[in-house]
C-alpha cells in the first residue's frame, strides 16, 4: 500500500504533511536515487510548476534534493503538466517532476512524476519510491553534486509540439475562441498558441497572482467562460484547469460538453477514419453509461479503468489503444503525448469544428447522457468513514435499489479528503434517493 502516493502523485495542504519542504526534500533525493542507479555518466530531471505561491518552495525543496543526488535539474518555471512528460523525453531527461495540484484550490500543492519515456509513474515505481523515503538516502560526494539550470524557451517548445499535433495546413482564422487558463499553468502558453494559429483570443483567467489558480475559474468553475462566450458571440470556449492536463469545452450558446462528449467525438471521427487503434476507447468507471451505449451503435469497444488518467494511460499501453480519457477533461491521444493535454485536445476540437464545417454545439452534442449524480463529501484525513456499518448498509441498500435500473459508485478521492458518490439511472427519483442516503450516512459519521 502506499502511504505519501495519491491517484496522481503527492498532494495535500501547502506546510502540512505530506506537503512540507522537509518532505519535498527527502522526495528529491529519494526519486534521485532512484532514478540514479549508477555513478555514470549525466543525469538530469526537468521540474515545471504551476502558478500556485507554494511553488517557490518546493521548486527550491526538490531541487536540493534532487541534486544532492547527483542529479541536474533543469528548471522550466510555469508551464502545463503535457509539457514536463514532453520534455522529460525530449531532453533525454532521467525524471520530470511536475509541481501542482491539477485543479484544487490554492492552498493545496502536489508533486507528479514522469519517467524517462515522459509516461507517469507505475504504482509499483512508486512503492519503491516510498521506500527510500522512509529509508532515507545517502547523498553524493561532494564532487558529484548536480548543477542547477533555468530553461527559458520551455513553454515555445512546447507549443510546437501542440500545434505540430494538426496538420500543417490548419490555421484557426474566422475562428473567435474564449480560452479560460484558470490562472494557471498555461496562462501565457494558451493563447499565445491560439493567436500564432490565426484565432481571434478572448483570454480568461491569466492574471496569476499565486492565490487564485482554480478560482472561479477553469474547468471545474467554467460559468464566467460561458458567460463570456456569449458576451462576445464567441463561436467556441476552451476551459483548462490549473495544470492544463484537463479541458472543458463551451458551445456557442454557452452550454457547457465534459470529456465523454469530447471522447465521443473524437473516437467516431477517428475510427470513420481508420485512425482508432484497437477500435477502442479507455475511459474510466465515471463515464457515463450514455457514452458506451453511443460507441457501441459505432461498433467502438470501450474499456473502463480506475479513476486516474494514469490509469487509463496504463491500459492504453497495455492494449496498444490511442485514445482515451476522463469525463473530467482529460484526454489523452499518444499518437501525440504521454499524458492528457487540455490544450492540444481543444485545438483538435477546434480542427474539427473547421472540418466539418459544424457550430461546437452540435459537435459537443454526440450522445444523450444517461442521467448521473455526483456529491463529494469531506472527511477529517485519517478517517475510514466508508468502513463504518451504518455507511456500509446504506451503500447496500443504494445498490440494491438501483439494481438492474443504474448503477453506483463510490470512492475515496485519491487527492484530497472526500468521499465521491455517484449513482447513474434513467429514473432520477430513484438516483437522487440512492446518492443522499449513502451521503447522510457518511456525512452522520463525518460530523460525529
Amino acid at each position: 500500500m502506499r502511504k505519501l502516493f495519491g491517484t496522481d502523485g503527492v498532494r495535500g495542504a501547502a506546510n502540512t504533511h505530506p506537503m512540507t519542504a522537509d518532505m519535498a526534500l527527502r522526495i528529491g533525493a529519494a526519486v534521485g536515487r532512484y532514478f540514479r542507479r549508477d555513478n555514470g555518466g549525466v543525469h538530469r530531471v526537468v521540474i515545471g510548476k504551476d502558478t500556485r505561491l507554494s511553488g517557490y518552495m518546493f521548486e527550491n525543496a526538490l531541487t536540493a534534493g534532487l541534486t544532492s543526488t547527483g542529479m541536474n535539474v533543469l528548471l522550466l518555471g510555469p508551464v502545463p503538466t503535457p509539457a514536463v512528460g514532453l520534455m522529460t523525453k525530449s531532453m533525454r531527461a532521467d525524471l520530470g517532476v511536475m509541481i501542482s495540484a491539477s485543479h484544487n484550490p490554492a492552498h493545496d500543492n502536489g508533486i507528479k512524476f514522469f519517467g524517462p519515456d515522459g509516461f507517469k509513474l507505475s504504482d509499483q515505481v512508486e512503492i519503491e519510491i516510498e521506500a527510500l523515503v522512509e529509508s532515507g538516502v545517502e547523498p553524493t560526494a561532494a564532487d558529484s553534486i548536480g548543477r542547477a539550470k533555468r530553461i527559458d524557451d520551455a513553454r515555445f517548445r512546447y507549443g510546437e509540439r501542440v500545434k505540430s499535433s494538426l496538420p500543417r495546413d490548419l490555421m484557426l482564422e474566422g475562428l473567435k475562441v474564449v480560452v479560460d487558463c484558470a490562472n494557471g499553468a498555461a496562462y501565457r502558453a494558451a493563447p499565445e498558441i491560439l493567436w500564432e494559429l490565426g484565432a481571434t483570443v478572448i483570454p480568461v483567467g491569466t492574471q496569476p497572482d499565486g492565490f487564485n489558480i482554480n478560482r472561479n475559474c477553469g474547468s471545474t468553475s467554467p460559468d464566467v467562460a460561458a458567460q463570456t462566450v456569449v458576451a462576445h458571440g464567441a463561436d467556441v470556449g476552451v476551459c483548462l484547469d490549473g495544470d492544463a492536463d484537463r479541458v472543458i469545452i463551451i458551445d456557442e450558446t454557452g452550454e457547457i460538453a465534459d470529456g465523454d462528449q469530447f471522447m465521443a467525438l473524437l473516437a467516431t471521427h477517428w475510427a470513420a477514419e481508420g485512425r482508432l487503434a484497437g477500435n477502442s476507447l479507455v475511459t474510466t468507471v465515471m463515464s457515463n453509461l450514455g457514452l458506451e451505449r453511443h460507441l457501441g451503435e459505432h461498433g467502438i469497444a470501450l474499456e473502463r479503468t480506475a479513476v486516474g488518467d494514469r490509469y487509463v494511460v496504463e491500459r492504453m499501453r497495455q492494449g496498444g489503444f490511442n485514445l482515451g480519457g476522463e469525463q473530467s477533461g482529460h484526454i489523452v491521444m499518444t499518437d501525440f503525448a504521454t499524458t492528457g493535454d487540455g490544450l492540444m485536445a481543444g485545438l483538435h476540437f477546434l480542427a474539427e469544428m473547421l472540418r466539418s464545417g459544424q457550430v461546437a454545439s452540435t459537435l459537443a452534442r454526440q450522445f444523450e447522457p444517461v442521467p448521473q449524480l455526483l456529491k463529494n463529501v469531506r472527511y477529517t484525513a485519517g478517517e475510514a468513514p466508508l468502513d463504518a456499518p451504518g455507511v456500509q448498509t446504506a451503500i447496500a441498500e443504494a445498490e440494491s435499489a438501483l439494481s438492474g435500473r443504474g448503477r453506483l459508485l463510490i470512492r475515496k478521492s485519491g487527492t484530497e479528503p472526500l468521499i465521491r458518490v455517484m449513482a447513474e439511472s434513467e429514473d432520477e427519483a430513484l438516483m437522487n434517493n440512492a446518492v443522499d442516503g449513502v451521503v447522510a450516512a457518511v456525512e452522520s459519521v463525518s460530523i460525529g
